[in-house]
């Protein structure tokens, strides 16, 4: 996509220093999710069927479906015994029986640490505990998750909802969440549901994804330094909105961008230190895109502000491991 900046001419900047959130952009199960449509295309040709957006952001789907990947909503709107690749947010035992059942030869792009939460709530499910998911309602992680259990898993999105919450056996709760949450929200409403069922159990280690935590964690920090704050990420980006909020938290002014030429000049009315972070499914180019809309009005101040370095690699799944040592 070609991004076209408006005239600045009549429009004096009063930008001076851009802040670059670190980490930013893409986590490795997105990567990993990408890679492995991208390798498919590469191995087989196109078509690549894919079930759901493969990460939520539109520039990602827009680029794989000029090279041949076919986003569907349903297996079913599939070609029997076609290559589909199940997407980064997982699906229920549901969807794949009814891949199953059309033959179709499937590629799990499921990120691994979603992956996690599935097993999390079939353990507690065949345990016998009431499982409660904090989670948004429609989001597909979530929709994948309650269908591992959907007899023992009910969902709650807010305080007030665990407050209503009418359980089976109050000693046999457990808690799983979805793994791009805002990370304050979510220890809000697990304390609440530890007040209510003491002896209530979760997760060994936290299920908010570590690239959910750190973004959120860069831009809190660096939030109180900016006069605004600009998150790239498609609006069906669960973590993209909750830096938003994060930023809104803080006091500071931000908004959700899709790529650059969104900016508006109203904004940046009266701004000096503009912060810039991205979701974990949004492409570095987009940010480069907003470097250079920057640039253009003769911003040159730019640096990064470094919270944590990331290092987590995911392998890709085993057909496109297999597909690829075959072919070498």
């Amino acid at each position: 996509m070609k991004v076209v900046f408006t005239d600045t001419a009549t429009a004096p900047s009063t930008v001076e220093k851009l802040l670059l959130a670190a980490p930013r952009g893409y986590c490795a199960g997105v990567d990993r999710a990408v890679q492995t449509v991208e390798r498919a295309l590469d191995l087989h040709g196109p078509p690549v069927y894919v079930r759901k957006q493969i990460v939520h952001n539109k520039h990602v789907v827009e680029l794989l479906a000029a090279r041949g990947a076919v986003f569907v909503e349903d297996v079913n709107e599939i070609p029997e015994g076609a290559l589909t690749v199940f997407s980064a947010h997982g699906v229920s035992p549901k969807v794949r029986d009814d891949a199953q059942a059309r033959n179709l030869d499937t590629i799990d792009a499921t990120c691994p640490l979603v992956t996690k939460v599935h097993r999390e709530a079939v353990h507690f499910a065949k345990d016998g505990y009431t499982i409660v998911l904090v989670g948004h309602a429609g989001h597909e992680e979530v929709q994948g998750t309650m269908g591992e259990a959907p007899e023992s898993i009910v969902l709650v999105e807010t305080e007030q909802d665990v407050d209503g919450l009418v359980v089976e056996d109050p000693e046999r709760v457990a808690y799983v969440t979805q793994t791009t949450l805002s990370v304050d929200e979510t220890s809000a409403i697990v304390k609440r549901l530890q007040e209510r069922f003491p002896k209530i159990t979760g997760p060994r280690t936290d299920d908010i994804c570590y690239a959910t935590t750190n973004r959120q964690a860069a831009v809190k920090q660096m939030a109180g330094d900016c006069d605004l704050m600009l998150v790239i990420g498609s609006r069906n980006s669960s973590n993209s909105v909750r830096l938003v909020e994060v930023a809104h938290d803080c006091g500071t002014e931000a908004y959700l961008i899709d790529h650059a030429g969104e900016v508006r000049e109203e904004w940046l009315a009266g701004k000096r230190v503009v912060g810039i972070s991205s979701g974990a499914s949004a492409p570095d180019h987009l940010v480069q895109d907003l470097l250079d809309f920057f640039r253009a009005r003769g911003v040159t101040d730019v640096s990064e502000f470094h919270v944590v370095r990331e290092d987590v690699r995911f392998m890709l799944p085993k057909p496109i491991r297999e597909a690829v040592a075959a072919a070498s």
